[in-house]
């Protein structure tokens, strides 16, 4: 995800839609089967259900908490990078539990937007370097949202094409 790609966005619209996340995860996993849940579909990007609650869960904990935190604790950090791809296959994220990896973001989602819900201005202002930019913890924030964006389209897409008969 790349901050050029996050337009701005208000900080109590921005925590509304990050709280959509979870509750759509959660409906788009209910009642299918453990086949269904592992399979990938050129129309779903590179993950397969599974993949993308355990993605999901892993970021929000290790990148976007981590990073939020950093921003607030240390001035101008350095943010590293969330190298999903291979953190998915050394994690084996087809082997794991689907369900327990989307309560596993609710939870954690849950602990992000009760760490930006009480953020001011000045707060949000706080900058970090990422990707080689400089950016703020309001452009994070922009970046989380339309991270969930790109991911809500790719498990749209997956849906679909699993309910092709």
């Amino acid at each position: 995800m790349n901050i050029a790609d996050c337009p701005p966005i208000a900080l109590a619209e921005a925590l509304d839609r990050l709280a959509t996340m979870p509750v759509f995860l959660e409906q788009v996993l209910a009642g299918r089967t453990r086949e269904q849940l592992r399979r990938r579909t050129a129309a779903g990007g590179d993950f397969a259900l599974v993949e993308h609650a355990c993605h999901l869960r892993d970021l929000e904990r290790e990148g976007y908490l981590a990073r939020v935190r950093r921003i607030l604790a240390e001035e101008r950090p350095v943010l590293a990078d969330f190298p999903g791809d291979v953190i998915a296959r050394e994690r084996d994220y087809p082997s794991q539990d689907a369900f327990t990896a989307a309560a596993d973001f609710a939870r954690a989602r849950s602990e992000l937007i009760a760490a930006l819900a009480v953020l001011g201005p000045v707060e949000l202002c706080r900058k970090a370097v990422f990707d080689g930019r400089e950016i703020t913890l309001a452009d994070l924030v922009a970046m989380v949202a339309g991270h969930d964006r790109g991911h809500r389209a790719e498990i749209e897409a997956l849906v679909a094409s699993l309910e092709v008969p």
